[in-house]
């Protein structure tokens, strides 16, 4: 399988942190955790589209939809369980009707989707063994919290860059 080129969304300092002690929980149990990801671009993201092929024009389309929308204030709430033997855990991610519109709309523009539709999702841990479910479920026991996303980002697995698009980290306009 092709690595995926992404649009992605970043919380901020504040976000990251909650998301990544729902990884530490994970890891501090013994179960699989993002933090044993050691992809130099791994980090708490909310990815929008994954693709065999992204284009300039993809990212000029993303800009104009998802730039003025930001920052983003999102609520992870309820836990997703994705796979089979194994599963993937992750928090679910509650978005404004805008950003989900936007969504969709690039979604809509660009071709060979990894997935159809869209589940807006923060993941945790990947490869966990069915029965290890109770277990992570155990330790992930914390109120709602809202993320302030915050970045626009693309990554590249051809070139092996990300690249910020949008956000406080953003270059500046041309």
């Amino acid at each position: 399988m092709p690595r995926l080129h992404a649009y992605e969304l970043l919380p901020d300092a504040a976000g990251e942190e909650s998301v990544r002690r729902d990884w530490q929980a994970l890891r501090d149990a013994g179960l699989p955790s993002q933090l044993d990801h050691r992809g130099t671009t791994n980090g708490p993201h909310l990815t929008l589209v994954a693709a065999p092929a992204l284009g300039p024009a993809d990212d000029e389309r993303a800009l104009a939809l998802l730039a003025p929308l930001l920052p983003v204030e999102v609520r992870v709430a309820g836990i997703a369980l994705l796979g089979g033997s194994r599963v993937t855990v992750a928090r679910l991610v509650d978005v404004p009707d805008p950003l989900a519109r936007a969504v969709l709309d690039l979604r809509h523009e660009v071709t060979d989707t990894q997935h159809p539709g869209w589940l807006a999702h923060v993941t945790l841990g990947r490869r966990i063994p069915r029965a290890e479910v109770p277990a992570a479920l155990a330790v992930l026991r914390h109120p709602d919290v809202v993320l302030r996303l915050d970045t626009l980002r693309r990554w590249d697995p051809d070139a092996d860059v990300v690249r910020t698009l949008a956000g406080p980290a953003s270059p500046p306009p041309r």
